[in-house]
């Protein structure tokens, strides 16, 4: 039994990382959609400060969004192993649709905030590296993430 317990923790790391490397990539790459043309890659080579916490919060935020999906995914290779891939297919679904939905949060409440913050154009101000800016759009992001982590629990207990 402990030696099963060992191989099911294994496969859950192993999905774990693939999973994160996946999100993340596809959180850098969305975020070059979302940030109206702001390119964080050189940004942050030129040591933009406030597009580097803007990039990490983003990573964080998926970061939030991921763990609590591969808690899903977790029960899910639990159940399969007992033979029933039912949950299995049901977490992962449930975890791709926590990344696209937090995503799509992100994009809406940074538009949001935009259009509420009408003095202010936060990617302009991103551009010059205004930390403020960066730390007020974190905060969105990372509430965002917050709320859609509980979410996609929420999902996931009825696996």
């Amino acid at each position: 039994m402990a030696l099963e317990n060992v191989v099911i923790g294994i496969i859950q790391l192993v999905i774990a990382i693939i999973l994160a490397v996946v999100a993340l990539y596809i959180g850098f790459s969305v975020l070059g959609w979302i940030t109206k043309g702001i390119e964080e890659e050189k940004e942050i080579a030129k040591g933009n400060t406030a597009v580097g916490i803007l990039v990490a919060t983003v990573f964080i935020a998926i970061a939030i969004v991921v763990q609590s999906g591969v808690i899903g995914v977790s029960t899910g290779i639990s159940k399969a192993l007992g033979g029933d891939l039912i949950p299995l297919i049901a977490s992962i679904f449930q975890l791709i649709l926590g990344i696209i939905l937090a995503i799509a949060a992100i994009y809406l409440a940074l538009n949001v905030l935009d259009k509420l913050t009408k003095g202010i154009d936060e990617f302009e101000e991103l551009k010059k590296g205004n930390v403020a800016v960066a730390l007020e759009m974190a905060g969105v992001i990372i509430a965002v993430a917050i709320i859609i982590q509980a979410g996609v629990l929420g999902i996931t207990s009825g696996i």
